[in-house]
């Protein structure tokens, strides 16, 4: 059923939209079970090999926080049995992981075992994330760094947390895993500032020095590849086949973290991104394009602001009175705010952290949340999102507690001087996107570069032009409102 049909924004009449929406899912999934399923509707994963569903399970709520009458590991079986393809879960995730294992027992999921499904191991992907930022046990943190071991003794560094994965969901817990246990993806989990940045690039930008330290993303390439460059993988194991990275809230930081990768490591990124994205410093215009013109897969997560969106205070989860049960609510159903992130431009896949399972579809999230995700990238048109934009802010107006503060466009970056021409970095972007940088030299305006995703700190945007000593040379980051930002060269 569309909603496309403008109406007034009151509070009154954003309810009765919400409830046509409702009745709408409803009417599409009465009825259904796992058995009478559409397959699940998939997208290009990126530059990967790989057709990923729109919808994925994610690792936390009830496989995290599980409440008392919920047994997390049907929600797992439940979901394979749908056809999700993309599975999440963290070492910081309480239980999650050892959840995994008991589905992938359930499912002949665990190399080595009798009756091992390589062929349905193949076919999904499983990715978890490490919250440590260097790549090697007994370093002291730095400043502002999250190095975090979150009450796990045995994790003092990235690798400790890959293998704490793999023993967890493969193998014995206490350390052993199987020959053949893998993961698809690992991330650097929740990225939040610079100064983490540049641990994690140490090694890489700076000489590698095995007897010192180094940052976690060149010991994790080493289990990447199988190589042994940081002495961290003396039996060059191939543990996991793919390296990225998260972030709920520091757009600068999180590009940064992309253009310094002149390496070729990063290849996937989860972002937190839902229909209040733009109430701060937003994702939409500023990490995704960048990540997208990178060929990363790009999952979406915070969908609905970790249920700040619906029941819950705007702050971390932290117990199972926290996991939201329900199916959307009567005044912001689920359907509109699955269907933005996954029409926001770059989107390939979202997680969803479910609570509630139930033979009654009309009570089940995971069989709602399915039937949301059934969209196109460009399903959703922009006079659409920007009405849902103005109805999530009207009812929850905070639910992004995890971003910074909203700033607007910014002024283009270090523009300087480079022989002939002058060059800047890429300028950030407010509410609507940057389109183009107008060169001025004494005032009078004598070129103009097309903004594009810049991918690399070494490929920045650059301008030929003819400028004598005692110029007064700037540049005019421009958007699509017409906003303008100004960058003088000193």
């Amino acid at each position: 059923m569309s909603t496309s049909k403008h109406y007034p924004l009151s509070r009154r009449n954003f309810i009765k939209v919400s409830a046509v929406t409702t009745a709408g899912v409803s009417m599409l999934s009465f009825g259904n079970t796992p058995e009478k399923m559409p397959s699940p509707m998939k997208r290009k994963f990126g530059n990967f090999d790989f057709e990923v569903t729109t919808l994925g399970l994610g690792g936390q709520a009830s496989l995290q926080w599980t409440p008392a009458d919920v047994d997390p590991v049907p929600i797992i079986l439940k979901a394979f049995k749908l056809g999700v393809n993309y599975f999440d879960t963290s070492n910081l995730y309480a239980g999650s992981q050892l959840i995994y294992n008991k589905a992938f027992r359930i499912l002949n999921l665990i190399p080595g075992e009798p009756n091992y499904d390589e062929k349905l191991r193949k076919s999904i992907w499983l990715t978890s994330k490490t919250c440590m930022r260097w790549g090697k046990p007994g370093w002291p943190e730095r400043k502002n760094v999250n190095n975090w071991s979150n009450g796990m003794p045995d994790v003092k560094c990235a690798v400790d947390d890959l293998k704490r994965s793999l023993t967890q969901m493969f193998g014995d817990n206490k350390g052993d895993y199987p020959e053949g246990a893998y993961l698809d993806m690992i991330l650097i989990h929740t990225l939040n500032n610079a100064e983490e940045v540049d641990v994690l690039y140490e090694g890489l930008e700076t000489p590698l020095d095995p007897k010192g330290n180094f940052g976690a993303l060149v010991a994790l390439r080493d289990f990447r590849d199988g190589t042994n460059l940081t002495g961290m993988n003396p039996k060059n194991e191939k543990l996991v086949r793919h390296i990225g990275f998260s972030g709920h809230a520091n757009p600068p930081a999180m590009v940064d973290m992309i253009q310094r990768d002149e390496y070729g490591i990063l290849e996937g990124m989860l972002i937190a991104i839902n229909a209040n994205d733009k109430t701060k410093y937003n994702m939409q215009h500023n990490v995704i394009p960048v990540a997208a013109a990178k060929g990363m897969g790009i999952i979406a997560m915070k969908v609905f602001a970790d249920a700040a969106l619906y029941h819950k205070d705007p702050r971390w989860s932290r117990d199972p009175n926290d996991v939201f049960r329900k199916v959307g609510t009567p005044e912001l159903p689920s359907r509109p705010l699955i269907e933005y992130s996954l029409s926001t431009p770059g989107i390939h896949t979202l997680i969803i952290g479910i609570g509630q399972i139930d033979d009654d579809p009309m009570k089940c999230q995971l069989i709602q949340n399915f039937y949301s995700a059934q969209i196109k990238p460009n399903g959703m048109p922009e006079n659409e999102r920007k009405r849902i934009e103005e109805q999530a802010t009207l009812i929850k107006p905070k639910s992004n507690y995890f971003q910074i503060d909203k700033v607007g466009l910014t002024a283009a970056e270090n523009l300087r001087k480079d022989g002939n021409k002058i060059v800047w970095d890429t300028a950030f972007a407010g509410d609507t996107a940057v389109t183009t940088y107008e060169i001025l030299v004494n005032g009078k305006k004598v070129g103009e570069v097309r903004h594009k995703p810049q991918i690399l700190k070494s490929k920045p945007f650059a301008y030929e032009a003819s400028i004598k000593s005692g110029d007064k040379v700037e540049v005019v980051a421009v958007d699509q409102s017409g906003g303008r930002a100004v960058a003088q060269l000193a």
